[in-house]
């Protein structure tokens, strides 16, 4: 094996959910983030929304956490960082 990892290998059809690192990871969690991470960007400072999208994305912590998503990738905006809790 050569170390390449398909999505089929993580999550086979049918699958809705991973066991990783003791955490039970539903598919679509990266995209989730990923598209509430662009839906804070793209708020106007102090938007009374900010805070609601921030306690989600941080609601996704523990299953990116488990998948190693931020071991290999970091946040490079100051906001996605304040909102996450992460330096």
């Amino acid at each position: 094996m050569d170390g390449a990892v398909d999505p089929e290998d993580v999550l086979p059809d049918g699958t809705e959910y991973a066991e990783l690192g003791g955490e039970q990871v539903r598919k679509g969690t990266v995209a989730a983030f990923v598209a509430t991470a662009r839906s804070l960007e793209a708020l106007p400072a102090g938007d009374p929304a900010e805070a609601g999208l921030a306690s989600h994305l941080r609601d996704l912590l523990p299953g990116l956490r488990a998948v190693g998503v931020l071991e290999v990738f970091a946040p490079r905006s100051a906001r996605l960082r304040a909102a996450l809790g992460v330096s």
